[in-house]
């Protein structure tokens, strides 16, 4: 068996793993972070960068250099309830640099942060490396061991960080319980042809008994479908042809390209879930992102949250980090800080699945009430600034304060 030892290892190199690997090297921190994949490259994985998020990137010096890769910008987002159209979003207004949702592939994102934090001698990055236990002593947690194509690791440190996602290994094995908060939804992804003559904003629409979401990249529509929590095998047993025809009604202009959907294992199923953790740390580990807090696709805010988490995390553990004398406190400081925003998030997220999401996949052809009604405040209130706020921004917006080490590659 390999044995490391380090100051933090970081167990999941999605957005809040690598985005917290960063900043603690930055600040001079030995970090390691194990992402169980060969690489960052799978489809719907959410793509969308907020101006919270592009916010921390300019207060890194990153901004920049991040959006001169490939990227949409999206300055409001809109839905059609029944034959209406509004606004369910507007970032124009916002009091930020970055007034519009930036879609960047997340491979793409987290490839940049690898590249950033490798600039730093305390980062370390082991991909293929899949955590299947915690190590304990004395009640503490001190390390944690994985499966590695070259045989097992074991990692010992002042902290472990499960960054591992809803379905959190760490949190698992830590014995963490959750508080599920429920989700009357799931959601169906695939793609479908981008035309140039094609608008290229995004979209939902919630009409004949089905909720829809549109999503246009440069040469492909993103494609969501929401369905009764729980009801995939009897749609998939009313067949393919169905389906297309479903699509082809929701969004009449891609009628013509429905036949792209060649097979079911084009349309991968994300299954929602909206819980979060009692507790989020015990001595010598900490959760932060989906493995803390999952998150319904609502709004597309789980990327910007779990960074949010990161930063705010970052803040509180490099001094005690550097010092050698992390504490539970240091770890309680972070869920405080970081619950209230969760909370406040899942909430409206459950009330928007609740009374307008859930309804609107239940078969009844007309638009549900709490949908209809959104429709007619939108275009008659400043709700769409308000809404741009909570989602662009956050409930609770952070911002990096760390040193910088001077220990480069």
């Amino acid at each position: 068996m390999e044995s490391v030892s380090v100051t933090t290892c970081i167990a999941g190199g999605g957005p809040a793993g690598m985005m917290l690997g960063y900043l603690l090297a930055r600040a001079g921190i030995d970090v390691i972070v194990l992402e169980k994949h060969a690489d960052f490259l799978r489809d719907f994985r959410g793509d969308t960068l907020h101006p919270s998020t592009l916010e921390v990137m300019a207060d890194l010096g990153l901004a920049d250099e991040l959006l001169a890769l490939p990227h949409q910008k999206l300055p409001f987002l809109r839905v059609i309830v029944g034959g209406t159209e509004a606004l369910l979003a507007d970032f124009r207004h916002l009091p930020s640099r970055y007034r519009y949702i930036a879609m960047v592939p997340q491979w793409d994102f987290l490839n940049f942060l690898v590249e950033k934090a490798s600039r730093y001698t305390p980062f370390t990055l082991r991909m293929s490396s899949d955590v299947t236990e915690l190590i304990e002593e004395r009640g503490k947690v001190v390390g944690l061991r994985a499966d590695t194509p070259a045989g097992d690791l074991e990692v010992r440190c002042d902290l472990v960080v499960g960054c591992d996602g809803r379905h959190s290994v760490v949190r698992e094995r830590a014995y963490l319980r959750r508080h599920e908060l429920g989700a009357p939804i799931d959601v169906l992804f695939f793609r479908l042809t981008r035309r140039p003559d094609d608008s290229s904003e995004a979209f939902g629409r919630l009409a004949a008994g089905r909720a829809f979401i549109l999503i246009g990249r440069p040469e492909h529509w993103q494609c969501g479908y929401a369905i009764p929590k729980g009801s995939v095998d009897a749609l998939r047993a009313r067949g393919l042809p169905a389906f297309r025809d479903d699509v082809a009604r929701l969004a009449p202009f891609l009628a013509d390209r429905v036949d792209e959907i060649a097979d079911w294992a084009d349309i991968p199923l994300l299954s929602v879930r909206v819980d979060r953790l009692v507790r989020w740390y015990r001595p010598g580990l900490l959760c932060i992102g989906d493995a803390a807090h999952a998150m319904s696709p609502v709004g597309g805010v789980g990327i910007n949250l779990a960074i949010q988490d990161a930063v705010a995390a970052a803040n509180v553990l490099a001094s005690p980090l550097l010092a050698r004398r992390l504490s539970v406190h240091d770890l309680e400081r972070i869920q405080r800080r970081r619950e209230w925003p969760t909370r406040v998030t899942q909430r409206l997220q459950v009330a928007i699945q609740n009374r307008a999401l859930g309804p609107a996949v239940s078969g009844d052809d007309r638009a549900p009430l709490a949908a209809r009604l959104f429709a007619r405040l939108a275009r008659a209130t400043p709700l769409p600034r308000l809404n741009g706020r909570l989602v662009g921004l956050g409930v609770r917006p952070e911002h990096p304060r760390l040193p910088i080490s001077r220990s480069t590659r």
